[in-house]
């Protein structure tokens, strides 16, 4: 998100200069030269001073001038070097802040003349700008943003905060963030509050396990987000009404208003939501997508613009990214609901938009405008023909821009030459700019010229000087400075006028001096009569700081006579006019009056008159606009107001608006004409923003369309995410036979086939390929014959076009590759000849296809492995980071080994990272390598988490792979690899191995099943429970070996830890008996097809997934009960509602499934080759208690080949797909009329349309799973509601503490017949050396127990099976470990005191009461004996005792501690020892590791997400391609 304005000018400027007295009339101005080696940068003045800072980047030391810019010099008690940032403090000009690369950096309280430390216990942040936030009422309140290294791959960011100036060191915040903000950022805004004022905070948390942005949380805290045990004061506010949005990417103080902007999975769209007190949020609306463009927020595509007090502006991008063009957007008062002002203004491809307000007059702003703008939509390589136009009421009218009656144009803001503001500075109407006349604007060089307006930009005249020219103003108006900006020659002479750009003088640099102007500002305010011109000349020391001092030209103040009363907007009288409901008028000095103000620091007051309303103060509401007559006219849905239209009717009516709004800060008096004219009228609830649905009618709804003869479908969902604004359902669908041989049409639904249309921009189209992308799915690919290839990145709204380098290679069917954050960066994969030779290239765009640049040649593959999930946790995976299979040398000769190359720079630089390399494969964080060792015949794994960084993985023993076979990268989400290697084949064809998983860093394997099924293609019968973490499904081999393949289904709920059988239904059912019962054995229980048989290669599908990712806990699967999976056409249909634990049969028979509205609606049918033709079909609204039947069609059995639905379960809509009398057809189903409200959650459960759902571990009464109790939520059967947005993956999530189900067999260790891990005979476990360099940045290691943790558990405490033994010191970590294991001298005191008290005490209580013996029962009085307690020879030789014993017990803690203080004293001393490394650590502060997912096995294709066949996720097959 981008901020711009006034205050963004600020941060570069900041503040003014101190004039001294005048002394007399001087016929020039004051100018003083000091050269410096380096450029100056982030010049900064302290606000009200002469005071000025900057910054050398190079040396990173900073300078100081306390008289404005005489002199400077290198600020004190910062150490050389030391500087790497400045920061201003925003609201308190006496502070400064200097940033280090440590965690102590430096402060001033008093403009710089003194710098104190102060420490963070946090670096500074590399990957953000805004480190420092600031409290606008108490400067004493900083929040720091930092970030914590544990090791030089692992990094996160944290929040430290200080509410004493960093006085004292700062304190934790809060771990795991992505920015802190106080809410009261602005002096405007407020919560309404005092003490919300002073302590709230804002935070971007982390997902609880994921670095995912679509999981990061808006949280908010009153008092410092003080934890309490494992719990955090804080809460999610309720950012879309009434539920938290997750995926918040940015947050941003405007003004009053403070934004917060999400991102979903799915989508580039993005959602903003809006608040002017921190408690009540709204998603801001914009208007409805009309002609060529719609409205909404895409990543990095908006620019939220220098607003007003009362509104914010926003531009949006409506075009290509290369040459891009925008719409300008106004808000109502509270920020929510924005309406159109103009298309086609012009922006830069970084965001910047030429845009900008006249200083301190309302109303009136300048923009650019793309004149061409068919031409460009239509190719962007067509130059733009950009106009200027200026607006005199806010946006609602523009007129053109002239000087002496001649249209002119203006440099805006994306072509900035200077700092600060472009045209205006807060001198009263006083405009400068750099443009010329005609029809457009010209090269700012060539064609540019200085034009000045003393009118606030109604009229404008050239000024005499020649050429572009850097400009500023001084004294509130009276001066106005120009220096020459050339494009390459040097000046040396600037120019100024005192009369308003009426005449000029030019004055000479001294002693010769000729520089190229750089900088040339003064203070904000423009106030002052110093400037500073900042240039670089041919000296020595190359860069000049000019000060340049007009007092002294005038001998008089200026005196009530010299000033004028200015409007800013008059007639053709001269009598002040309306703006924005009233007259604004300010006192300046005449433009004739030969004095100067000299009135620094003072702000210039407006003066105002309110007005009657005219019709001049009305806009176009929400979703209306202006037709030809100006009369505003509705073009989409309205808002009703807050309980305007109750739930299921429609019908009813309102009173809303006319279509008029007075403008957002018109001020003006209503008047009986206006109240009347815009009064509000009777509105229609059926026609309003989320209009209510009708009443539930209990009905299914279908529509069917044919599609002629063919044989199948190729059909493609396109999900849509939480921050869409769109609701359509779309599918991209094409028939085809002889398998895909022969293909026809290309259609698209919006409605989930309920109407499908022909795409027309493809009709005549020789498609190829139809390539949805992987990670934004509103964006599918067609890939022509040829190079051309079309596509949409709206959901079929508008299509563009683009043409690749080369065509693609005729047996790669995805040649594009995608970035997981980057919607516009392409990678492309094509087949080159020159002559006869051919060869593979990869070609990349960032700006989606509009421009290509050749990346590598005589590739074989490559894949982006940058992501903004992993750049921020390993500093080597650079966002721009992709990774390629290549030759080591361009050409295509057999024996050129292929090698593993890596580029973070767009193939500027690669790195060779591995030799003799087979494929790779990445699976969430995990980059995985094949490599091949010709000499042993064996193929080595290699596993990096940054790409930078590959280890050999330690496998099992005796675990050597040899060429032939082939590992599998297996769908992982949960912080490890599960690798599948083929160990049985038969040929090339794969039979069975087994499946060894990794160690969070990938390197270190264990055995996690053996005998593993997989099929010829080495697919493998292992799938993972979407949605709900590490509850695990495969398909074993019973009989190794001994003929046909007896299968067995197991099951893991940890990740694959263990496994057991699935149980067989508890009972028999209506269907009949099972041939047994059991909780789970080999001789009884519920096997299931797997993976390996879900699609065949003619493209029909077989065996669903069991399960979807929002019906958590739902799985449905084809099986049998018995000792062994049988065969396909004798399964039924089972399906369990708990993750696995129980199941039952639904269906007698294979019944294709989906899951519906979050898994609320289940349907089946039966498709073929189960039955030939079916009419019905059942459906559950109950989780399958119950199952209805419907008959769905009435004129007779047809051939149903499947049933779909959206991916992501969230449709009430189904779609059945198939043959009737050899035409195909779909059904499409709508179950809406079950519902007819939104679903409420209520924590209270009684009053909610939810229940909770707490998945459990078989094993573990305690209802644990991976170390924490997990529960989500599940609609309740029987309510009438839909799922308006996706459930929460958690709904509360507490921890454990550790049991068995916690922990792993370790490496060399394997399960026992007792479920035991216990070392492999004749093989030793992981030693220290190797554990340690695995883990760098832990400082101790135990001796091996058998046992390591489940990567994925959060237990905590408990039964810690992998820290049984003693602890040992990591090389390295030496003086660390003794730190953390050294006893205090307090502890020694007690370890002392304490035994001795005790045995004192005991000794004593001995002298008291030892009679004889202890135990002795007394009965009455009992006579003297030889061992009373009083004897001496009984007394003292106790005590004396007790005394030894506790010198004894306490001796080895003194001696211990006496060692390591003389051995601590000796290192400081240089005398043995270690060090540690430099990377800063904070106790308490840190972070669980963040790692995330991608979704599936393979990146998928068509109805089925978790399949590819050519992902190529298969490493070490041979290719047979020659290319």
């Amino acid at each position: 998100m981008r901020v711009w304005g006034a205050l963004q000018g600020a941060a570069l400027l900041a503040s003014v200069l101190w004039a001294t007295p005048l002394l007399a009339k001087k016929e020039h101005p004051n100018i003083e030269v000091t050269a410096f080696d380096q450029k100056p940068r982030n010049l900064n003045y302290f606000q009200d001073s002469d005071v000025i800072l900057f910054q050398d980047t190079e040396e990173n030391n900073v300078y100081r001038s306390d008289d404005g810019g005489v002199k400077w010099k290198q600020v004190d008690d910062v150490k050389d070097g030391a500087a790497w940032l400045l920061f201003m403090h925003e609201f308190d000009s006496e502070r400064a802040y200097i940033i280090t690369q440590g965690t102590k950096h430096y402060r001033t309280h008093d403009r710089g003349k003194s710098w104190t430390v102060f420490e963070t216990k946090a670096e500074m942040s590399m990957y953000r700008g805004d480190i420092l936030q600031f409290h606008a009422d108490d400067p004493d309140r900083i929040i720091f943003n930092g970030l914590i290294c544990q090791s030089i791959i692992d990094c996160h960011e944290v929040a430290m905060y200080t509410t004493d100036g960093f006085k004292t060191p700062a304190k934790l915040l809060r771990g795991d963030t992505n920015g802190c903000w106080w809410a009261k950022s602005s002096v405007l805004f407020s919560t309404g509050s005092k003490d919300l004022d002073n302590d709230r905070i804002l935070c971007i948390g982390m997902g609880d396990s994921s670095a995912r942005v679509s999981d990061q949380r808006l949280l908010i805290s009153d008092d410092f987000f003080k934890s309490s045990g494992n719990d955090i004061q804080e809460f999610e506010p309720n950012l879309d009404t009434n539920k938290p949005v997750h995926g918040v990417v940015n947050l941003a103080v405007v003004k009053k208003y403070l934004l917060v902007a999400t991102t979903s999975s799915n989508t580039n769209e993005m959602a903003l939501f809006v608040t002017d007190d921190t408690k009540k949020w709204h998603r801001a609306v914009f208007p409805s997508a009309h002609d060529s463009h719609d409205h909404r927020l895409m990543q990095e595509a908006y620019t939220v613009l220098e607003s007003t007090n009362y509104s914010i502006q926003i531009d949006v991008m409506t075009t290509h990214p290369s040459n891009p063009m925008g719409v300008l957007l106004t808000s109502n008062s509270n920020g929510t609901y924005f309406t159109e002002n103009t298309e086609h203004t012009n922006r830069s491809p970084k965001g910047h938009v030429d845009f900008e307000k006249i200083a301190g007059i309302q109303g009136i702003f300048l923009i650019n405008k793309v004149d061409n703008w068919k031409d460009v939509e239509k190719d962007p390589k067509t130059a733009k023909k950009i106009v200027t136009e200026i607006t005199f009421d806010d946006g609602r009218t523009f007129e053109k821009v002239t000087a002496d009656g001649k249209r002119i144009h203006l440099h805006s803001v994306t072509e900035l030459s200077n700092l600060g503001r472009v045209f205006s500075s807060p001198a009263p109407g006083l405009v400068m700019g750099i443009g010329n006349t005609g029809d457009a604007l010209g090269d700012y060089y060539k064609d540019g010229n200085l034009y000045v307006s003393d009118d606030a930009g109604k009229t404008w005249s050239k000024a005499p000087l020649d050429g572009p020219h850097k400009y500023e103003f001084g004294d509130q108006g009276s001066i106005l400075l120009a220096v020459k900006d050339p494009k390459k020659e040097y000046v040396d002479e600037f120019s100024y006028s005192l009369n308003h750009g009426v005449d000029w003088v030019t004055e000479s640099l001294p002693k010769g001096l000729k520089i190229r102007p750089y900088i040339l500002t003064t203070t904000q305010d423009s106030t002052s009569l110093k400037f500073i011109l900042i240039g670089e000349s041919k000296d020595k020391k190359p860069w000049q700081v000019i000060s340049i001092d007009f007092e002294g030209l005038h001998e008089d103040t200026c005196k009530d006579s010299d000033m004028e009363e200015w409007s800013a907007r008059v007639d053709k009288e001269g009598k002040p006019t309306c703006l924005m409901g009233h007259t604004q008028s300010y006192r300046r000095r005449k433009k004739k009056a030969e004095c100067f103000l000299k009135q620094e620091f003072k702000h210039i007051e407006m003066e105002t008159k309110d007005c009657d309303c005219t019709d001049l103060d009305y806009e176009c509401d929400y979703n209306f606009v202006r037709d030809d007559d100006g009369k505003c006219i509705k073009r989409g849905p309205i808002i009703a107001p807050e309980g305007a239209c109750p739930a299921g009717k429609p019908d009813a009516t309102f009173k809303g608006t006319s279509g008029y709004r007075k403008i957002p800060g018109d001020t003006c008096k209503s008047t009986k004409e206006t109240d009347e004219k815009y009064k509000e009228v009777e509105q229609k609830c059926s026609e309003v923003i989320d209009a209510p649905s009708a009443p539930a009618t209990g009905l299914i709804s279908q529509t069917k369309k044919s599609f002629g003869e063919w044989a199948e479908f190729e059909k493609y969902y396109l999900p849509r995410g939480e921050s869409s604004t769109s609701n359509d359902e779309t599918i991209i669908m094409r028939p085809f036979t002889d398998n895909k041989a022969k293909a026809g049409s290309i259609w698209i639904t919006h409605d989930h086939g309920k109407k499908w249309e022909e795409i027309k921009e493809l009709k005549d189209e020789k498609v190829v390929e139809i390539i949805p992308h992987d990670y934004f799915k509103d964006m599918v690919f067609f890939v022509l014959k040829g190079k051309k290839v079309i596509y949409t990145l709206d959901r079929g709204q508008r299509y563009h076009e683009f043409e690749v380098q080369a065509e693609k290679h005729p047996k790669d069917p995805y040649p594009l590759k995608f970035h997981p954050d980057k919607m516009d960066w392409l990678l492309w994969e094509g087949l080159k000849c020159d002559g006869d030779e051919c060869y593979r290239i990869v070609s990349y765009s960032t700006d989606r296809g509009d421009n290509w640049n050749t990346g590598a040649r005589y590739v074989e593959r490559c894949e982006f492995t940058g992501s903004s999930e992993y750049t921020l946790k390993y500093r080597d995976r650079k966002q721009a980071q992709i990774i390629c299979v290549k030759h080591s040398e361009e050409n295509n000769e057999e024996d050129t080994p292929w090698v593993l190359a890596t580029t973070d720079d767009w193939f500027k630089k690669e790195e060779i990272r591995e030799k003799n390399v087979k494929n790779f494969a990445t699976m969430s964080e995990f980059i995985v390598v094949a490599t091949e060792d010709k000499k042993e015949e064996t193929l080595r794994a290699h596993a990096s988490l940054d790409g930078v960084n590959y280890a050999e993985v330690k496998f099992p023993f005796n675990f050597d792979v040899v060429h032939q076979h082939g590992y599998t990268v297996l769908q992982s989400s949960t912080h490890a690899v599960n690798l599948f290697v083929a160990e049985e084949l038969d040929g090339n064809n794969c039979i069975s191995g087994t499946i060894i998983k990794s160690n969070s860093n990938g390197t270190s394997y264990v055995v996690s099943a053996r005998n593993v099924n997989c099929n010829p293609g080495f697919f493998v019968d292992f799938e993972k429970m979407q949605g709900l973490e590490g509850v695990v499904m495969i398909n074993t081999i019973a009989n190794p070996g001994k003929g046909s393949k007896k299968l067995q289904t197991k099951i893991s709920h940890n990740d694959g830890a263990e496994w057991d059988y699935v149980p067989s239904p508890a009972k028999d059912d209506e269907f009949g008996k099972f041939p047994c019962h059991s909780s789970a054995s080999d001789k009884c229980a519920l096997h299931l097809h797997g993976y390996t048989e879900r699609l065949d290669r003619s493209g029909t599908y077989s065996v669903k997934p069991y399960s979807t990712e929002t019906a958590i806990g739902v799985l449905l699967g084809w099986g049998n009960v018995g000792d062994s999976l049988g065969d396909l056409k004798d399964a039924d249909t089972f399906m369990s509602t708990d993750a696995g634990i129980s199941w039952k049969r639904v269906k007698e028979g294979r019944w294709n499934w989906a899951i519906g509205d979050q898994g609320s609606i289940l349907v089946l049918v039966q498709a073929t080759p189960a039955v030939k033709e079916t009419d019905v079909l059942f459906y559950s609204l109950d989780l399958g208690e119950t199952w209805e039947e419907y008959k769905f069609s009435e004129t007779g059995k047809v051939e149903v080949t499947d049933i779909s639905t959206q991916q992501s379960g969230n449709s009430q809509n189904f779609i059945i797909w198939g043959h009737d009398d050899d035409a195909l057809f779909t059904l499409n189903l709508d179950f809406s009329g079950f519902s007819e409200r939104v679903c409420k959650h209520d924590d209270d459960l009684s009053k909610s349309d939810y229940t909770i759902f707490s998945p459990q571990h078989p094993k573990q009464p305690n209802g644990c799973l991976f170390g924490h109790k997990s529960e989500y939520l599940r609609k309740k059967a029987g309510a009438k509601c839909v799922n308006d947005f996706t459930l929460p993956q958690i709904y509360t999530k507490t921890n454990c503490t550790c049991t068995r189900q916690d922990y792993e067999c370790d490496y060399n260790f394997e399960l026992d017949s007792h479920g035991q891990c216990k070392l492999v005979q004749g093989h030793a476990p992981l030693d220290a050396a190797t554990w340690c360099k695995a883990h760098p940045d832990v400082v101790e290691y135990y001796e091996p127990t058998g046992y390591r943790r489940v990567p994925l558990t959060t237990c905590v405490d408990g039964q810690e099976l992998d820290k049984v033994g003693i602890p040992v010191a990591c090389e390295g970590h030496r003086e660390e470990f003794e730190r953390k294991h050294r006893t205090s001298g307090l502890a020694i005191f007690f370890a002392i005191v304490i035994p001795i008290a005790a045995a004192a005490a005991v000794g004593w209580y001995v002298y008291r009461n030892w009679n004889g013996k202890f135990g002795a029962i007394r009965l009455g009085e009992q006579g003297s004996s030889a061992f009373d307690s009083d004897k001496p020879w009984v007394k003292y030789p106790v005590i004396a005792l007790s005394a030894v014993v506790a010198v004894v017990v306490a001796l080895p803690v003194v001696v211990g501690s006496i060692w390591r203080f003389g051995k601590g004293v000796a290192e400081r001393f240089g005398i043995g020892g270690g060090s540690r490394g430099g990377w800063s650590s904070l106790s308490n502060g840190g972070r669980t590791a963040r790692y995330t997912t991608r979704d599936s096995f393979a990146r998928g294709r068509g109805d089925y997400a978790a399949v590819d066949d050519d992902e190529g996720e298969l490493l070490g097959d041979d290719s047979d391609e020659d290319v």
